[in-house]
């Protein structure tokens, strides 16, 4: 088995071929690599049948299990996913601004790949492709360290891109896998700063803060999406029901699901009936005191309102007005997605201002913060940190700056 440090070796010498990539060069690799999952689907649903079968057995939720799961629709949208990244505009060697200095300096901002990017995710096999995808498309090369429990999807998939790359002028040691699931290599990957420019974690709570912790090179974070959808007193309630069932039932094992529903006291008597016919038979209720004397509910717990469930769970809140939902926003959430429901135009900017989040939704569900539904064709993350990518991470987010200064022989005095 290659080691830790031959695959780093293998990616630095395959990323300086890539860096200086010609558009049409990636693209086509794209293309082949999309050809070649098309033409392992057998194979690659077959290892993935085997995931989810030792997933059930260990006990995963239902939630997280259908995560894991490929059929024919989802490697169909992993395939159409690298074809929107194709036709996205290359992002390299691209400059915003050139100025001219007193001294007749000339210098020209221009993007440069970061190097070579590493992620470590769990569950979600289409991650594999997504954040290949990107990383080539950006040219950077790309390290994958997925969980355990995706091990044979992910070894699948990565064999299925390899194969599309011998095709190309692209070298296929521009993505490498680590199919070890010792995680103690995790540990060994996040201190490869000779190799590694910037690691990405994806996943848990658990598993980002242990990557933030450990990680001696430099991290971009995505976070773990404690979501709200609040409805104020001028929504229009019916609008409200379809975008809260959406946004909570429609994928619940997602980071961008809602989690907890803030309810305006004015309307709380008339939506919460609603609310409940709507989800009484599909998701398990907790509740504020009263909000549970209008509907049946469990009571809440001060650790409800702050947990991601990634399950049929929904905590529900009754509030007074738009800067108390605000506040609990803020105390609680974790600055991924949240949503207002509302006719009033002051509350709606209101709360798209003071919310502190990556993105803020009116009249619409928390679902959409994805990098495909945002036309990125994929993410490597939700990124909920205030640095220079928020939001989902997708090719601008996937380079840096290099500065060329052209002279006619000035010294500086």
């Amino acid at each position: 088995m290659i080691s830790l440090a031959e695959k780093g070796n293998i990616l630095k010498e395959s990323e300086k071929k890539l860096a200086v990539a010609s558009t049409h060069e990636k693209n086509i690799a794209l293309k082949e690599v999309a050809h070649s999952i098309d033409q392992s689907r057998e194979f690659i649903l077959k290892a993935n049948s085997l995931d989810v079968e030792n997933a059930r057995l260990s006990g995963m939720k239902e939630g997280l299990v259908d995560r894991l799961m490929l059929d024919h629709g989802r490697i169909d949208g992993i395939i159409e996913s690298l074809y929107t990244v194709i036709k996205l505009p290359d992002p390299i060697w691209k400059s915003d601004r050139v100025w001219t200095l007193e001294n007749g300096l000339t210098i020209s901002k221009m993007t440069v790949p970061l190097g070579v990017i590493g992620i470590v995710y769990e569950s979600r096999p289409n991650v594999t492709v997504d954040a290949f995808g990107l990383a080539l498309k950006s040219g950077n090369a790309i390290l994958l360290r997925g969980s355990s429990t995706a091990i044979h999807s992910n070894v699948a998939l990565v064999k299925a891109i390899k194969e599309g790359l011998q095709k190309t002028e692209i070298p296929e040691g521009v993505v490498e896998f680590i199919n070890d699931t010792d995680r103690d290599l995790v540990l060994e990957m996040l201190k490869s700063n000779d190799f590694l420019d910037l690691v990405i974690p994806r996943g848990s709570g658990a598993l980002i803060d242990f990557v933030v912790k450990n990680a001696t090179v430099p991290t971009l974070q995505t976070g773990e999406g404690n979501c709200h959808v609040y409805i104020d007193d001028t929504a229009n309630l019916h609008d409200g029901v379809k975008i809260v069932v959406n946004a909570k039932t429609q994928r619940v094992g997602v980071c961008n699901a809602c989690e907890t529903l803030l309810v305006n006291r004015k309307v709380a008597k008339e939506f919460l009936p609603m609310a409940y016919e709507a989800l009484k038979d599909k998701v398990e209720l907790r509740a504020d005191e009263e909000t549970r004397e209008v509907i049946p509910a469990k009571s809440a717990t001060e650790e409800d309102w702050a947990t991601e469930f990634l399950d049929f769970i929904l905590a529900i809140k009754v509030v007074e007005d738009v800067d108390e939902a605000i506040d609990h926003i803020n105390k609680y959430g974790t600055k991924h997605s949240e949503s207002i429901i509302t006719e009033t135009l002051g509350n709606a900017l209101k709360f798209q201002r003071e919310v502190d989040a990556s993105t803020v939704y009116v009249n619409a569900s928390t679902r959409f913060t994805d990098g495909g539904e945002f036309g990125f064709g994929a993410e490597m993350g939700i990124s909920t940190q205030k640095t220079h990518a928020r939001g989902p991470v997708g090719l601008e987010q996937l380079v840096t700056n290099k500065y060329l200064v052209m002279g006619q022989g000035q010294t500086r005095k």
